[in-house]
């Protein structure tokens, strides 16, 4: 048998070596530095990043993402990984419309290309964010065959775990950095798994090794039935049902409003009483007009509870008067459609063409999405267990996600003990909402109300906080992140 020398061995090596890192260049994913936007004067004082990231067994599914760095310090500043409700709301809505640098200028809008603004509270000034489109389907995120758009709760998670893995990799600089899982509302479910799937991951010494410190959560889906079956005790401190009302439905229905036994008559008798005093009362904040071009499909029954769309229907209000008399949040969100099925934006924002037709906030046709995970609870009491750090926010007028359905939540995990005690959190020298905080070994979990902020006449915050009060929503995060009390 021949020998080789150690030179031509060397030599082997080395060339082995070379066609690996050649390799693991060319899989590397492009990154599109965005450096003007159409609606925005001039070049933006921040730097954007959009791209793709391949997931899935044969990289059929094309994850698309906006990376704002840190207008601070990106190499010191954490990380976010940043997950939309929905399912199936773009990232690019809590991008505009609750924690990212740039708005859009709504007093001006006349049905041409909005302006954009820049928002002076937006966490960008403190970490680097970015914002997903997920799961599949969702923006501008596709998939190259049928089948890619089969996914789940369970599915999605490690979609946004394999993403994050490959997006580090292809960004080292932020390897170093702080992690932290943000979202809220359906985003708010997802966030705990991809927490364990990172931690997970890490024990297992999968590549990179993340710097996961804990998670972000707004108004968020944590158990279908139990979120659902506070929105009665909710819609009585509120002052929504009488105190009769509300004692009929509570002893009849035994505290049980979910699904009630049909046999039971008394409870469905009680249950309809509830109705007819909260059907028309807008769920994601209660003081808001409800439209009735919302949701054509909506189901008034308040004991129902389906998955947590911001919703918005442009086939309905967008050929609407601008000069209609009533106002509706919903409003707001026909700029995004205008903007973002503009073809100038779309290059600017480097999209693939073909791929997607009709950009939607959200995306209500994910038929192929199964949400397989009833109840994350055990998600939240493992990440506590393992000692990460938890803020936990409620807009404190969504019904929705009613905040007592959060705080009752917490307070179920084992082994918690109250470290600070309920109490106002300000901003300005004014009342921004109430916190608690708890405590388990290493792990703290921090509870905080948003409240009371005028805008357009209305009062409180609603089912994404940040989007109604950015101002007092950016202190809260700024002084968790930097380990302060509220």
């Amino acid at each position: 048998m021949k020998l080789y020398s150690k030179s031509c061995m060397f030599h082997f090596i080395l060339i082995f070596f070379l066609l690996f890192i050649f390799k693991s260049i060319c899989a590397l994913q492009p990154i599109n530095i965005v450096k003007t936007l159409p609606g925005y004067s001039g070049f933006l004082p921040f730097k954007l990043e959009t791209g793709y990231i391949s997931v899935g067994e044969n990289d059929e599914v094309q994850m698309f993402y906006y990376f704002v760095e840190s207008e601070r310090d990106p190499d010191t500043d954490p990380l976010l990984l940043w997950l939309t409700g929905g399912p199936g709301c773009s990232g690019f809505s809590g991008l505009v419309y609750e924690i990212g640098p740039l708005a859009f200028d709504l007093s001006s809008f006349d049905w041409s290309l909005p302006s954009l603004v820049l928002n002076p509270y937006s966490w960008t000034k403190i970490a680097n964010i970015i914002f997903i489109d997920s799961p599949v389907g969702t923006g501008f995120s596709y998939a190259n065959t049928s089948e890619g758009y089969v996914s789940s709760d369970t599915k999605a998670a490690k979609d946004n775990y394999i993403f994050l893995r490959k997006w580090l990799l292809n960004h080292p600089r932020f390897i170093k950095n702080q992690l932290y899982v943000a979202a809220d509302s359906y985003g708010g479910k997802m966030a705990p798994m991809v927490a364990l799937e990172i931690d997970q991951g890490n024990e297992q010494g999968l590549e990179p090794q993340m710097i996961l410190q804990g998670y972000i959560i707004g108004n968020s889906v944590t158990d279908h039935d139990k979120d659902n079956n506070e929105k009665i005790p909710y819609a009585h401190r509120m002052a929504l049902i009488s105190d009769q009302y509300y004692e009929l439905a509570r002893n009849s229905c035994n505290g049980q409003y979910t699904n009630p036994d049909p046999n039971n008559y008394k409870c469905l008798y009680a249950l309809q009483f509830v109705k007819q005093c909260t059907k028309s009362i807008c769920e994601g904040h209660i003081l808001e007009p409800k439209c009735k071009y919302i949701s054509p499909k909506h189901d008034d029954d308040i004991i129902k509870l389906g998955p947590i769309y911001l919703e918005d229907f442009p086939s309905d209000f967008l050929l609407m008067s601008k000069q209609e008399e009533l106002w509706c949040r919903n409003h707001n969100y026909r700029t995004s459609y205008v903007w973002m099925n503009d073809e100038n934006v779309q290059e600017a924002l480097h999209i693939r063409k073909g791929t997607i037709k009709d950009w939607k906030r959200c995306n209500k046709t994910l038929s192929a999405y199964e949400s397989d995970v009833e109840s994350v609870l055990k998600y939240h009491q493992l990440l506590n267990d393992k000692g990460y750090q938890l803020l936990a926010y409620s807009g404190d007028h969504d019904m929705a996600v009613p905040y007592m359905s959060t705080l009752k939540w917490i307070r179920s995990l084992n082994r918690q003990s109250i470290d600070d005690e309920w109490r106002p959190w300000t901003v300005d020298g004014q009342v921004a909402g109430y916190t608690e905080k708890y405590k388990n070994n290493q792990a703290y979990i921090t509870f905080a109300t948003v409240k009371v902020r005028k805008k357009m006449g209305f009062f409180g915050a609603g089912h994404t906080a940040p989007e109604y009060k950015p101002k007092q929503c950016f202190a809260m995060v700024n002084r968790w992140l930097s380990l302060f009390p509220l």
